[in-house]
């Protein structure tokens, strides 16, 4: 008997085999097969019984790689009737979509302003065959479906709405021109043009990773009876060469895990990205597959158009699809640029086989092969796969369809590796890209050698069509629509003010003085379900376990296992409606779930109010990039960095010691970032941007904002709150007491400082006004700054109104007006944090922050390293006043040989 596995260690051999000797038959079948009819036929017959196994509902491994050939064979494509439309009007619309995305870009290149062609050219047919037949639009339910939009495709998009009447020539010509306020972005961007595009893209890979995000979220509303949107599909729009971004591939696990069959990756495989080919010396498509099969997901390959089907019906010994198999990419895009005597003799060449099936090909038959017939160029092809995304069940669908970049374009183009850094066509080059999609556009056209915009009219059949497919589908698409909601109703002033009472002699941390109030705001009746908690397993570290039992994490499984801590009050409890979007640890998806929960009031029309807490480190140093898009979303809702600072975590060190993450959120103009001291502020700062976000925002405000809180995990006293301070809160600044009202005695005359602190820094300020008044006879107001970054927007927009002849004073100068005194600023965060206000602060200014690297250490000698504790502060205001000669400038010495600094 034949040992059917030889010498090379299995899995298997651990398993009992309980007859040794019909397994040996089975394999000594496979060794007579290879012998008699060679490996191929061997290969084929052990996958067709893996087919028959799968079919048959046995439960085995998946291969991850198929051969290099379509899924869908041409026999199990659709018929005409099946199709549903008028193939040849679809071709006529998308050549005319082609032509216009073409002369747009070439026309603006004459300003300088450029744009990219090729990568329309190759897609045409994956976004033609959707918005004629797949892609729904708003008009039905309010959400439709979710497209993301190969960045770079943008002109064909823009091309479709100009023929469907949505743009007219003056947009085209404004392609990248938008100053003058009647422009088109380069890319999808729902701040610069709100109502088309609902998702940016270009920032790559965030768009796949958001697209997933945003079918999980389609899932959660309709859980959690927020609205039914199962009806709702994502179409995410992907280059090949993108898929190298981490995030492209991020979470392929959790769609195939949550069984994400609301959702379509559509993979421009054209083997090009921005230098050269994708994988130059493999094969990006296997590679891709054998990524996606391994994640759980559905696989359709539409690589060959019918063309092929001839060659492949030849290929009786499996030495064409060998051949396929082995060509590198970059050597697929070279037979696409020569002729028919280089591919006979390079590609069919390699084998007697194949040079034997050469010989029934003329070279019009291998040309049209190797040089136009691409699955993703034949609208039939895409059409199968896309219905067969749709029909699949239980995991998501990525669709891999391979076609040539620079399609039509002609041979300048063609799969050249520069064609992503080329902008324009020339008129001849036009007008072979004319006969070659027969459109009736005359050589006079060609004014002055400016290519024309080409459209059949407002009532030709092509646009009469395609506007009836669209109406059949729910409107245009893409689209971006803002329902007029109703604002929501705010929550009950006692909820906010309860924290103006202060904690009394307790000890609480503003991290835990945010969680309780948002488990207050949860189980308001009005708005408390539209709360959407998000952590990336960190609940336990900011003090949310309590959430876990009464709002319940979301799983789309439920719970299908008893939890460890079942018996404890706050235990670990899934559930499908469960509001709680805990994420495991990654930022990256937690942020994507953020942003498809802040844009949900214009995706699906339901306003749900996002708060994403995380360790303030890894929130904008990991993630600013998503925070961009973000913004660029319009989102709103409440990113709180937890743990923040720089010295108040301690041991943890450099990788956790935040001292820049408001400095980075000051860069992003749609975030309002706030570092509050106290409870009572936080609750403020919260009720405010409840009101911005989601009631009735004031005359003139943006609600198409975020807010960025810092909260501290250091148990602080919470005062009272203190008459008068509202405004002061929320624009930035208020004076939080006096040495006086601190009830500090001070000798007539004394000098006297202003200490501006923010966030946990406030707290070593006041007990620098301690020490000072009593150790050296000094007065110190304290300061409460909140927001050192609305305080510096404010000044700027003075600044902007004083260059417009109107009279205005910068908040932070009104606050400090009639103060004679020097002004000292401290924070948890490197100097730079502060001193965005220096310039519009007219008293003496100085300031101390946490400046370097992190440290692992206690919180004292963290402070006492960087120079922010309390003793530091007193010796730098010191130093302050006895530069002013306010003090003697041996005090300064003292005063640090005494404090040992």
């Amino acid at each position: 008997m034949t040992d059917p596995v030889g010498k090379i260690p299995s899995e298997l051999d651990q398993l009992p085999d309980r007859d040794t000797e019909e397994t040996a038959e089975w394999a000594a079948s496979l060794d007579a097969v290879t012998k008699a009819a060679g490996p191929h036929r061997a290969a084929y017959l052990m996958r067709r019984t893996l087919q028959h196994a799968e079919g048959a509902g046995l439960a085995l491994p998946k291969l991850l790689e198929t051969d290099y050939v379509n899924t869908i064979p041409t026999s199990a494509e659709p018929s005409i009737g099946e199709f549903g439309g008028d193939e040849e009007m679809e071709r006529r619309i998308t050549a005319w979509n082609r032509w216009n995305a073409a002369a747009m870009v070439t026309r603006g290149s004459k300003h300088g302003v450029g744009g990219h062609i090729a990568t329309f050219a190759s897609a045409a047919w994956l976004y033609e065959t959707g918005f004629n037949h797949f892609f729904k639009g708003k008009e039905g339910d309010g959400s439709g479906d979710q497209l993301y939009i190969q960045g770079h495709a943008s002109p064909g998009i823009y091309a479709r709405a100009f023929l469907d009447g949505r743009l007219t020539e003056a947009h085209l010509d404004n392609f990248r021109q938008e100053s003058g306020g009647n422009g088109l972005p380069s890319y999808p961007h729902p701040r610069r043009l709100p109502w088309m595009w609902e998702f940016p893209t270009v920032s790559m890979g965030l768009g796949p990773l958001s697209a997933i995000y945003q079918a999980r979220f389609n899932r959660y509303l309709t859980n959690r009876s927020i609205k039914d949107v199962s009806a709702s599909h994502v179409w995410a729009f992907l280059g090949d060469g993108e898929m190298d971004e981490p995030e492209s591939t991020a979470a392929l696990a959790l769609a195939a895990r949550e069984g994400l069959d609301n959702l379509t990756f559509v993979i421009n495989c054209n083997l090009q990205r921005l230098d050269g080919p994708v994988r130059a010396n493999f094969k990006i498509v296997q590679e891709l597959e054998a990524q996606f099969r391994g994640a759980g997901w559905n696989v359709v390959k539409s690589l060959w158009g019918n063309a092929w089907d001839e060659l492949f019906a030849l290929d009786t010994t499996g030495a064409l699809v060998r051949r396929l198999r082995e060509v590198p990419d970059a050597q697929v895009q070279t037979y696409q640029t020569r002729d028919a005597a280089y591919i006979r003799e390079d590609f069919f060449g390699k084998d007697a086989a194949l040079v034997e099936m050469a010989k029934l090909l003329s070279d019009d038959k291998i040309l049209e092969c190797f040089h136009l017939s691409r699955g993703g160029h034949e609208p039939r092809k895409v059409y199968a796969a896309y219905k067969a995304a749709l029909e699949f069940k239980g995991a998501p669908t990525v669709i891999l369809a391979q076609t040539v970049k620079g399609f039509t374009l002609g041979e300048g183009f063609a799969s050249k590796n520069a064609n992503h850094q080329m902008k324009k066509l020339t008129v001849d080059e036009f007008k072979n890209m004319r006969d070659l999609l027969e459109l009736p556009i005359s050589d006079a056209q060609f004014a002055d050698g400016q290519v024309p915009y080409g459209h059949p009219g407002a009532d030709a059949p092509e646009v009469r069509y395609l506007q009836e497919r669209r109406a059949a589908l729910g409107g245009p698409a893409p689209a971006r629509r803002v329902q007029p909601l109703a604002p929501l109703p705010a929550p009950a002033d006692k909820t906010f003010a309860a924290f103006d009472k202060g904690s009394g002699t307790q000890s609480v941390a503003t991290t835990m003085a945010f969680v309780r109030l948002v488990k207050d705001l949860v189980r308001d009746k009005e708005t408390g379900k539209r709360w959407v908690p998000i952590v990336p397993d960190e609940a336990r570290t900011f003090g949310m376990e309590s959430l876990f039992p009464s709002l319940g994490i979301y799983s789309p499984k439920g719970q299908t296992y008893e939890p460890v801590d079942r018996d404890q009050l706050m235990y670990y409890k899934e559930a499908k409606n469960g509001q709680i979007l805990n994420e495991g640890i990654t930022e990256a998806g937690s942020m994507a779930d953020f942003i498809a929960a802040s844009t949900a009031y214009s995706t699906h029309g339901e306003a749900m109010i996002p708060f994403y807490i995380f360790y303030s480190m890894f929130g904008w140093q990991r993630t600013a990039d998503q925070m961009w898009q973000l913004g660029d979303q319009l989102g709103r809702g409440f990113l709180v960095g937890a743990t923040a600072g720089r010295t108040t975590l301690t041991g943890e060190g450099l990788q956790h010691a935040d001292g820049h993450s408001p400095m980075i959120a000051a860069t992003n103009p749609a975030a309002l970032t706030y570092d509050p001291a106290f409870a009572y502020e936080v609750a403020a700062i919260v009720k405010d941007g409840l009101r911005k976000m989601y009631g009735e925002a004031a005359e003139g405000e943006d609600q198409n904002v975020f807010y960025y809180l810092t909260v501290y995990n250091e148990p602080m006293p919470q005062p009272a709150k203190p008459s008068g301070v509202d405004e002061g809160i929320l624009k930035g600044l208020y004076r939080f007491n006096t040495a006086e009202s601190a009830g500090l005695e001070l000798p007539a005359n004394a000098a006297r400082i202003q200490l501006l602190g923010s966030g946990t820094a406030i707290h070593w300020a006041l007990q620098a006004q301690k020490l000072l008044a009593e150790e050296w006879g000094v007065g110190a107001d304290v300061w409460s700054a909140t927001s050192w970054t609305e305080l510096r927007r404010d000044a700027l927009e003075a600044d902007a109104a004083l260059l417009r002849g109107e009279e205005r004073v910068p908040y932070v100068r009104r606050a400090l007006e009639g103060v004679d005194s020097p002004v000292l600023a401290v924070s948890d965060y490197m100097r730079q944090v502060p001193d965005q206000i220096a310039q519009w602060v007219e008293q003496d200014w100085s300031s101390l922050g946490a400046d370097g690297f992190g440290l692992s250490d206690t919180r004292e000698a963290a402070r006492r390293h960087f120079g922010v504790d309390a003793q530091s502060i007193v010796v730098a205001a010191l130093a302050q006043l006895a530069r002013r000669g306010e003090v003697p400038a041996s005090a300064v010495k003292e005063a640090r040989e005494r404090y040992g600094l």
